[in-house]
């Protein structure tokens, strides 16, 4: 398949991005116009816009219906067992349907773009492994120095849907050139994680230790994360912002979520080009473990339900 990508400028500022509309919708190049010329804060490998690359391993990879992993590829829901497609070493599933699927354009202007995907339409083949046939559809737009992005999910079956978002962003580092990967201050409010066997998790929620914390901002340093973070801390405004910062500059990139991102998973490439600061809505494995507990952050919802979210990104200096 040939590889379709778009691009948006806002016209005012000339700040941009392209999006991977052939391969998850995936917005893998964002250039705001800051005081040292346009910036990429977003990261992904050599030709990722070709399409042939692993579809989560840059930019910012769209996770639906089941963000991050389902142990064992199977579950059970509504009386009925599930088989899922193995995605990694341990034999799981791994980031949902649409991440690495071709979307459609609904709509389209200079600076904002919106893409759609709904499975019985875009691949039928997912209703055997899942309960209920949804859409999802979302926009990214330009404006100065922010990415903003809607997100809007929903039960197009008849059944009801269980269902997690997540985004997979790949921050670029370092913030500004000519700085230390090293120097950047990472800050994630949160207090807890989920412990992880296999990488799925076990049920138990740990503190989150160390001094500085991660809530009060650490020094990325050598510091390696692929960890499932829960109990975020809202700002006065009901709002979860994550930020990473350079110190010698001032600049910052601050993400912006509301409370109906119940976790944050931080995740450290091999690499260390980037760092990833990403918001779910539900705890990986949620459907499996919903059983055990009720703050998984599962959704379920009934035939014709919507769920509406925004997350804006944005760089001040």
């Amino acid at each position: 398949m040939t590889a379709h990508v778009e691009e948006i400028v806002d016209s005012k500022s000339g700040s941009r991005a392209r999006i991977l509309v052939s391969l998850g919708f995936n917005c893998f190049s964002w250039q705001p116009a800051l005081s040292d010329g346009p910036r990429e804060m977003l990261w992904s490998g050599a030709e990722f816009e070709l399409g042939d690359k692993r579809p989560s391993s840059g930019g910012i990879p769209l996770l639906f219906p089941f963000p991050g992993r389902i142990g064992d590829a199977s579950y059970h829901f509504g009386g009925q067992d599930y088989q899922l497609e193995p995605g990694d070493a341990f034999g799981n599933a791994i980031h949902g349907f649409v991440f690495n699927r071709p979307w459609r354009i609904v709509e389209r202007a200079d600076s904002k773009i919106v893409g759609e995907f709904h499975a019985s339409i875009d691949d039928p083949s997912i209703l055997k492994h899942w309960p209920a046939d949804f859409r999802i559809r979302v926009s990214y737009e330009v404006r100065a120095a922010e990415l903003i992005s809607d997100i809007r999910y929903e039960n197009t079956g008849d059944g009801p849907l269980p269902c997690g978002f997540a985004t997979h962003a790949y921050f670029q580092l370092p913030l500004s050139a000519g700085q230390k990967i090293d120097d950047t201050t990472m800050k994630v409010p949160v207090d807890s994680y989920w412990e992880l066997e296999k990488m799925i998790p076990t049920g138990r929620i740990l503190p989150a230790e160390g001094s500085p914390s991660l809530s009060d901002g650490v020094r990325l340093g050598d510091l390696q994360f692929d960890t499932v973070f829960t109990n975020l801390h809202a700002d006065a405004d009901r709002l979860v912002r994550t930020t990473l910062s350079d110190p010698a500059t001032g600049r910052r990139l601050t993400q912006v979520f509301d409370k109906s991102f119940t976790q944050c998973v931080v995740y450290t490439p091999g690499h260390r080009e980037a760092v990833c600061m990403e918001p779910y809505t539900c705890v990986p494995n949620a459907v499996q473990l919903a059983d055990k507990r009720d703050d998984t952050g599962l959704q379920i919802l009934q035939h014709g339900e919507i769920r509406d979210t925004t997350i804006r990104i944005s760089v001040s200096e």
